[in-house]
């Protein structure tokens, strides 16, 4: 039996900073997204750490930029896309530290969202 498709539900500020990408970088993180809500994991997906489990991070360099979708598939029906930004940084691979608060934020006021 295969598991139904998950409705994919943002945040609305992930929303319009993913809706900034490149048209290009967009297709490729909503096709990664798609997988995800079939079930799958795309290979631009990751676990993001620290994040426990559920929390993944579409990390899609693109044309010398860097973007990030991160996604959580255990908070309600739906895969939630709690965050999207272009990585600007250029220390490395490490998420700055202020995206990453925004993603515990945004995940712990959507858990008491959806309680």
């Amino acid at each position: 039996m295969t598991r139904p498709t998950r409705p994919v539900s943002w945040i609305n500020a992930a929303r319009k900073a993913f809706e900034s990408f490149p048209e290009g970088a967009q297709s490729i993180c909503l096709a990664a997204l798609t997988i995800a809500a079939d079930g799958g994991k795309a290979d631009i997906a990751k676990p993001m750490r620290g994040m426990g489990s559920g929390v993944f991070e579409i990390a899609l360099p693109y044309r010398g930029d860097a973007f990030r979708v991160v996604y959580a598939v255990q908070i309600g029906d739906d895969l939630w896309v709690v965050h999207a930004f272009q990585k600007k940084s250029t220390q490395g691979i490490k998420t700055p530290k202020h995206e990453i608060d925004l993603v515990v934020e945004r995940l712990k006021r959507l858990k008491e969202a959806l309680r």
